[in-house]
């Protein structure tokens, strides 16, 4: 096993009864009466006593529901990535404690060796998993953690002697970072996301930016160079005298380390090496988006040792994960792709290159985050011929591409649900047509998680192929 922490954390503070609270609560009570004096949790205002608290009482953990009002003093607070800093529950702790952190920056001062940290607004959890992938090809042992959906903290007891976490995290996740150190950290794009949590778009940045802010000269940073942001980004870290690899799909950048394109081939370049992969259209991944996330991947994967002929084969054999451009099936000649990942404008605008201009119905719409819109109905008028917009943000949508439209021939379709939606793209596709669901939406009008909303439509397009629909 991986040494841990021998740290004494004293009186822990503990905020938020999802599964993130609930993971952290659960470790530091192991930790009881030897690294831990005691464990509080305080579930917010609208958390209630359970079968879940009873069993976190019975391990030894303090349980306060029904309130934000942080009573105590506490040595160490530990925030749930869902609560804000600008929140009075989030206040409330920090006052009451000497130091308040997030899950994975407690999770690294547990287990701080081999971290590589991942994010960008998209195309954060299609890299870290192929970066994972890659390394296990090396002959490494390798887990995805973080925002991709298992917590870091599960993973901390567990973990093998040399294996190395692949952190997806998100802005949430690294605003509350101190020590976190990754040995490569990568950011990979930063568009307008999350500005009702963060405020502003510079205090979202400044939250990505958090993910290069403890490497050292001998550690690596790979950094687009395509984006605005992340390119101001590059320039500061080269600036502190960090090793940046620069990336990019539109350029060769210069200088000793890069990944880039060139005759339509990945190569990356570390420490003026260069090593030429294979070419993005032997990816089983598609668009140049994810050449971009093939290349940030290659370039982790080359930084810690996995061979260049490991790397090719790996980038060969990865298949898309679910949700994110994801094949499924065709009928009728009619293909259907499912990217409910997709909760965006920047997502949806570049999956839309991943396709033929023309031969695209997309479906757009669910809970509406109030974005500007401009962009996107510039691209899908674009690119695709059909657009159906569903859902609590479907009807903003419709008009705004109807309002952009012009001369061009987009039709715009309007359905209630998503199940309705389908219907209505199915009714509107001609075979060689692609029907993409990419709704630029979170989806909690209608869903849990965009997780459901995805497993619906995949299962429509199997009652489709049945003759049910």
């Amino acid at each position: 096993m991986t040494t841990a922490s021998s740290a004494h954390l004293g009186n822990v503070l503990v905020l938020g009864l999802g599964r993130t609270g609930e993971s952290v609560a659960r470790h530091l009570a192991a930790l009881l009466g030897t690294r831990v004096d005691s464990v509080t949790l305080y579930g917010g205002a609208s958390s209630a006593p359970g079968e879940k608290t009873r069993e976190l009482e019975e391990a030894g953990v303090r349980v306060v529901c029904g309130t934000e009002d942080v009573r105590g003093s506490y040595d160490l607070a530990v925030a749930s990535p869902g609560i804000p800093e600008s929140s009075a529950f989030f206040r409330a702790a920090a006052a009451r404690s000497s130091e308040i952190i997030g899950e994975p920056e407690f999770a690294f001062r547990e287990s701080p060796e081999r971290w590589v940290v991942i994010t960008g607004t998209n195309g954060k959890t299609t890299t870290t998993s192929l970066t994972t992938h890659l390394l296990r090809e090396g002959g490494f042992a390798a887990e995805s953690v973080g925002n991709i959906g298992t917590l870091v903290t599960d993973e901390v007891a567990s973990r093998p002697e040399g294996g190395w976490f692949v952190a997806e995290l998100s802005s949430f996740q690294l605003a509350t970072t101190r020590l976190l150190h990754p040995r490569v950290s990568v950011i990979l794009n930063v568009t307008p996301d999350h500005l009702e949590w963060h405020g502003t778009m510079e205090a979202y940045a400044a939250a990505k930016e958090r993910a290069l802010e403890n490497l050292g000269q001998g550690d690596l940073a790979v950094v687009s160079v395509d984006d605005e942001y992340c390119r101001a980004m590059a320039e500061r870290a080269e600036g502190r005298g960090l090793r940046v690899c620069r990336l990019s799909v539109h350029g060769e950048p210069e200088g000793p380390c890069a990944a880039f394109l060139r005759g339509g081939e990945l190569v990356v370049r570390l420490d003026g090496a260069e090593t030429a992969l294979l070419p993005a259209s032997e990816l089983k991944i598609f668009g140049l988006h994810n050449a971009e996330n093939a290349l940030a991947a290659s370039a982790v994967a080359l930084e810690l040792g996995t061979a260049a002929p490991d790397v090719s084969r790996g980038l060969s054999s990865f298949s898309p994960i679910e949700h994110r451009i994801e094949p499924a099936g065709e009928v009728g000649g009619v293909r259907f792709v499912n990217d409910s990942k997709a909760t965006n404008t920047d997502s949806v605008e570049k999956a839309l290159t991943a396709f033929d201009a023309g031969t695209i119905v997309v479906l757009l719409g669910g809970h509406d985050k109030m974005t500007d819109l401009s962009s996107l109905a510039e691209a899908v008028c674009e690119r695709c011929r059909v657009a159906v917009c569903f859902g609590e943000a479907g009807e903003r949508i419709a008009r705004a591409l109807e309002s952009a439209r012009g001369e061009r021939d987009l039709e715009v379709l309007r359905a209630e649900h998503l199940r309705d939606a389908f219907g209505v793209a199915v009714r509107a596709a001609r075979p060689g047509d692609t029907v993409l669901l990419s709704p630029a939406c979170s989806s909690f009008d209608e869903f849990n998680n965009m997780g459901e909303r995805g497993r619906l439509f995949k299962a429509l397009v199997r009652e489709l192929a049945d003759g049910e629909v």
